[in-house]
């Protein structure tokens, strides 16, 4: 009697084939993927790990003995930093003083705006696009022209300083200008659209039935935003709250124009002094380095400690 042979199976079994190919899948979209983030890569090497490294290398140059204005040599001179740190940590304080006086101005003045287009407006597209509008209008104008507003708004003949000095708010001799309450206004109305638009992105995405599932329950309108609004938009404020913090913290513009004394100079101002009028590009280098860090570790700080995980 024949018997037919069965036919040969392939080396290691049926799903050999299958699971080979899968591999070989895996492997082409790995390389696709690393291929799409290299020009990303190339671009953070190119103009942020290597300006990072020459401005640490620039912060250690002496000056030789008997070396012109702005000649300098390659050096380790970590005394750099304490020398500026020593002289310039008023001004240092003094930018993150402004820089969270702002942020809060702006969170104060910003989350009521973003929950008002986000929330309270949901569904009335034209009118939310209007205030959105409205709220993105100071990018449409120059940032400086829009520091020489507030300059003019806050000058002895405009129309805040009369009003205040009537209502007995101001002394006689009185002014705005010149003060730190210019430079923080001028802080917080600049960075104000950085606060709200990323909270308004957040609260846009909140499922209202959040909040009616609160009133159902009995809970007052206070308690219902405090439980559960608030948290899930902590993501957004975190956001912001970042956004704004970190260019204030180094802001020049406003501390030039509505400031531009003793009592209200910022680091900023004192990085160009140090680079542009001075001369001192170890000086101003190694102030750069030190409100990079001392931002990194605030913000690291903050992060950690308000996080959205331990939040929601």
């Amino acid at each position: 009697m024949n018997v037919l042979a069965a036919p040969a199976k392939p080396a290691g079994g049926p799903g050999a084939a299958e699971k080979a190919g899968g591999k070989t899948l895996q492997r082409r979209r790995g390389r696709t993927g690393y291929l799409l983030i290299l020009p990303g890569f190339i671009f953070m090497l190119l103009f942020f790990v290597l300006p990072v490294f020459s401005l640490l290398a620039t912060s250690l140059y002496t000056k030789p003995p008997g070396a012109d204005i702005g000649q300098f040599a390659p050096a380790l001179e970590f005394g750099n930093y304490a020398v500026v740190l020593g002289s310039y940590w008023p001004e240092l304080l003094r930018s993150f003083a402004f820089a969270l006086v702002a942020t809060a101005a702006a969170l104060l003045i910003g989350y009521p705006m973003a929950y008002l287009v986000a929330v309270r407006l949901r569904g009335r597209k034209l009118l939310q696009g209007i205030l959105l509008v409205l709220i993105i209008a100071p990018f449409f104008t120059s940032f400086i022209l829009r520091t020489q507003a507030w300059k003019q708004i806050l000058a002895d003949e405009g129309p805040v300083v009369p009003v205040l000095r009537a209502l007995s708010l101001l002394p006689a001799d009185g002014r705005l200008t010149a003060t730190a309450f210019a430079v923080v206004c001028g802080l917080t109305y600049n960075f104000l659209p950085f606060m709200t638009l990323p909270i308004y992105a957040n609260l846009e995405r909140l499922d209202t039935r959040l909040i009616e599932a609160g009133s159902d329950l009995y809970a007052s309108g206070f308690t219902t935003f405090r439980t559960v609004t608030l948290p899930l938009s902590m993501p957004g404020v975190i956001a912001g709250t970042l956004l704004t913090f970190i260019p204030a913290s180094g802001d020049y513009v406003n501390a030039a124009l509505l400031g531009n004394n003793r009592d209200t100079t910022m680091i900023g101002q004192v990085i160009d002094s140090r680079f542009f009028r001075v001369v001192d590009y170890p000086g101003a280098a190694a102030l750069s380095f030190i409100l990079m860090l001392a931002i990194l570790v605030l913000v690291t700080a903050y992060v950690r400690r308000f996080g959205t995980k331990e939040l929601i």
